[in-house]
């Protein structure tokens, strides 16, 4: 399975953006959503209209800490998504899937898309995570501020970040790094009522069930689509994980 590396090529990034215009605009609008603020794709899908026309910023809940995250808006695309928005009901899901349902496009779909928009101009490292690593390598060349970006993420150390956006830590950085304070509380959470345990068997539980069922013949298309998506970001976490230093 490939790698999802972040676009770093103006001219690649605006052939990606078109690709997708050509397609479909809403994709084009869900891709430029990511890209610009750094959101997750599954919490763009969950906008309606009313969540982001004429909004400066964008805050979702993550985690169950239910810990809120604020992603700002560039005002260029705070006028895209205003055209994209006339005359739409602020009900109407923003990534409308079928326009005689109220509903989303499904993840699975969005992901089929931005795979295939990549095949379409010679890219093979497009996965659900291309938006966010795009924005995030841009970011970080353009200010150098990893912390930021951390943040933003919830990233447990800036160390996860640097992996995150395929780049070489900035040795200076983590010397001024603050992560004893984070590997304490990381440590009394994941001991709190055995939470770290239960959190592992739930993944590993998972994972069991989906390996058994892998040859089902029950299994339709959009099940690979869902089992694809998974992996690709696990792959991408143990990734990290594994690369993070101890």
């Amino acid at each position: 399975m490939n790698w999802v590396a972040p676009i770093k090529d103006k001219d690649t990034l605006e052939a990606f953006g078109q690709t997708l215009k050509d397609m479909d605009y809403k994709y084009y609008i869900m891709f430029q959503l990511g890209v610009g603020t750094g959101l997750q794709l599954h919490d763009i899908l969950d906008f309606r209209v009313r969540d982001v026309l004429n909004k400066k910023s964008l805050t979702v809940t993550i985690g169950k800490q239910k810990e809120k995250l604020t992603f700002k808006i560039p005002a260029s695309l705070q006028k895209e998504i205003r055209e994209f928005c006339k005359e739409k009901d602020g009900k109407t899901y923003l990534i409308l899937g079928h326009k005689s349902k109220n509903k989303p496009v499904s993840r699975e779909q969005a992901y089929r898309v931005l795979r295939t928009a990549g095949h379409k101009i010679g890219l093979n490292s497009i996965g659900a995570q291309t938006m966010r690593k795009t924005f995030a390598w841009n970011y970080y060349h353009e200010t150098g501020d990893i912390y930021y970006l951390q943040k933003l993420f919830n990233h447990a150390s800036p160390s996860i970040t640097y992996r995150f956006i395929g780049e070489k830590p900035n040795i200076e950085i983590f010397m001024r790094k603050m992560t004893p304070q984070e590997n304490e509380r990381s440590r009394y959470l994941l001991y709190l009522n055995g939470n770290g345990k239960k959190r592992l068997n739930k993944v590993i539980g998972t994972l069991e069930g989906i390996r058994d069922s892998l040859d089902s013949p029950a299994n339709n298309d959009a099940f690979y689509g869902r089992v694809d998506c998974l992996l690709e970001e696990l792959d991408s976490l143990m990734d990290n994980y594994n690369n993070t230093d101890k």
